[in-house]
């Protein structure tokens, strides 16, 4: 038998304007998903890989189960992201632990992962990480190309390699947990991570600390640290724990979903003879026409990308920039870069919205924009100095770093 207490909480954070992250936790499951996209897709992308991985293990509380729940909330983010498009681009990372049931009846924790939330485990006071972050930062690390002290300033560390949602297959990290009694498991998405370090996390979370009072310890220092992201944890302390008949430690790889077939498979006879082979092509080819229709209009519509003023700063739009009948454009992304630190000449025209073929060609322009406005006021600086001997100015440069997700 294995059982469990808890205590969960989420937080906006101190910098963001909306929480992504969804929680949930009960005596036998517990789930935290980041999500991520503009326009609250994140939101959307998170609740909804919740509410698919709960459904899933209800019907199915295995290994299994759990994994095809996983990757059903993989289809259905999917799903939602084609069927919307304010939603494009939108994903979550998901880490889940559950009491699965094996043949032989034995309950036991088994934790699904992926992205970079992560998964702790403490004992006596020492802090074990369970998870590994499945980004581009952490990727090197285990290649040999980052230092774990590099990979924690990198800029590519909030770069994800995976995502619910983000490719139609997905390759889940599956581990079954061994624990003792009064171990906790702290689950928590990058918010709290990025903000305390190991020593932080293992002093706040620990017992004899209540779990209602180390999870607020634990939002409060996140947020004291600079709270610069949404903030979700979950912590859990066995009662009792049992180990899993067979424990596993792998990736399992989760295909693409299948095409959807037509479930009017059976027409009555008499209806039958009355939609003649003329009949039935004429509507195919009908219908085929509709959808080159609007196969056409969608490709036009998001066919190029454009650079325009966002509150002050330059952002990569997709679409045609007044729209094609419903399809609006939709904004990718906002470039470090600020609209005022453009040339005059180079503002009326990001005014105009600016539009290039391709994402990269977008967001390298805005770059050579913001180069010539820096080359200019560089030059203006240098002819000051020369003109008043004796003064010497110097010029700011201001580097900001976008963080991916």
């Amino acid at each position: 038998m294995t059982r469990w207490r808890y205590a969960a909480a989420t937080d906006t954070g101190l910098v963001r304007e909306s929480n992504q992250d969804a929680i949930f936790v009960d005596d036998s499951l517990a789930i935290v998903a980041d999500g991520m996209g503009g326009h609250a897709a994140g939101e959307v992308a998170s609740a909804l890989t919740v509410d698919v991985i709960y459904d899933g293990y209800l019907n199915n509380p295995t290994v299994e189960g759990l994994h095809a729940a996983v990757k059903e909330a993989n289809y259905a983010v999917l799903r939602e992201a084609r069927e919307n498009p304010d939603h494009f681009g939108m994903g979550t990372t998901v880490i889940v632990l559950g009491l699965t049931h094996d043949e032989a009846g034995v309950i036991s924790p088994t934790l699904f992962h992926v992205g970079d939330s992560r998964a702790y485990q403490l004992r006596d006071g020492a802090l074990r990480q369970l998870s590994e972050d499945h980004s581009v930062a952490e990727e090197w690390v285990r290649m040999g190309r980052l230092t774990p002290e590099e990979a924690a300033t990198h800029p590519r560390r909030h770069q994800l390699t995976r995502g619910v949602g983000v490719e139609d297959n997905i390759d889940i990290d599956v581990m079954s947990v061994i624990a003792m009694p009064g171990d906790r498991i702290l689950l928590c998405s990058d918010g709290l991570s990025n903000e305390l370090s190991n020593e932080d996390l293992a002093r706040l979370a620990s017992s004899p600390v209540s779990l209602d009072e180390a999870v607020t310890n634990l939002i409060a220092g996140a947020r004291h640290a600079g709270g610069r992201d949404n903030i979700s944890v979950v912590l859990l302390e066995f009662d009792e724990v049992e180990v899993a008949t067979t424990p596993i430690k792998k990736t399992l790889v989760a295909p693409a979903p299948p095409v959807a077939q037509s479930t009017k498979s059976v027409v009555a006879r008499s209806r039958r003879r009355r939609f003649t082979w003329r009949v039935w092509l004429g509507m195919a080819f009908f219908l085929a026409i509709v959808a080159g229709f609007f196969a056409v209009v969608h490709w036009y519509a998001y066919s190029m990308y454009y650079l325009a003023n966002d509150g002050g700063k330059i952002a990569v739009y997709q679409g045609q920039p007044n729209g094609v009948l419903w399809y609006k454009p939709i904004k990718i992304l906002d470039t470090p870069y600020l609209s005022r630190q453009l040339r005059t000449t180079d503002q009326i025209a990001l005014g105009a919205t600016i539009s290039e073929p391709s994402l990269e060609a977008a967001i390298n322009y805005a770059g050579s924009l913001h180069d010539a406005w820096q080359l200019g006021h560089a030059t203006t600086t240098t002819s000051t100095s020369t003109s008043l001997p004796g003064t010497t100015t110097t010029a700011h440069v201001t580097t900001t770093t976008a963080k991916a997700g």
